[in-house]
């Protein structure tokens, strides 16, 4: 597989909350991720962009929790099943694709969020700080925008990859 290079540092000049000393300048990423599709879209903001918004994810970001609508979004445009039969919801994410211990750049990460068992978040892992502690996270509903955000590795739920068995459906 053809690997392309995306430059962290340049998305994160694109609107990240992250402190881009913890970041190497940059991280391998397949040219055919959705990564770099979802890197296209660092900054918009659910208030300040949500006509843009609106038309991509297809509800509006600015009433609507949007994590997971912008991973859904962003699979259906490099024509990957997603989540189901709850494309709203972070934790329907549990169910899609394949489990995996190691998260690869572009895996799905889904993490808790509130105080009840249905409430989550998601988006697509770029990578883990030196010590473990922490994944980066390129997601959309990140401080109501897409960014780059820092979560506790701990706290991750499940690290999803896309299925490629023949076997199987997403």
């Amino acid at each position: 597989m053809l690997r392309g290079l995306v430059i962290i540092s340049a998305l994160l000049l694109a609107g990240c909350n992250t402190n881009l000393s913890q970041i190497p300048n940059s991280v391998s990423v397949p040219t055919d991720s959705p990564v770099l599709t979802a890197s296209q879209k660092m900054g918009l903001h659910e208030v300040e962009d949500n006509e843009e918004l609106r038309s991509f994810l297809g509800i509006d970001p600015s009433v609507t929790e949007w994590c997971a609508a912008f991973v859904n979004a962003i699979l259906k445009e490099h024509d990957i099943e997603g989540s189901s039969p709850y494309p709203l919801m972070a934790r329907s994410f549990l169910d899609w694709g394949v489990s995996v211990e190691e998260p690869q750049v572009g895996d799905v990460v889904v993490f808790p969020r509130g105080d009840q068992g249905w409430q989550g978040h998601v988006g697509f892992y770029i990578m883990t700080t030196a010590d473990g502690k922490y994944y980066y996270i390129l997601g959309g509903n990140q401080d109501d925008k897409v960014t780059i955000s820092r979560f506790p590795s701990s706290l991750a739920l499940d690290i999803r990859r896309k299925n490629t068995s023949p076997s199987r459906p997403q």
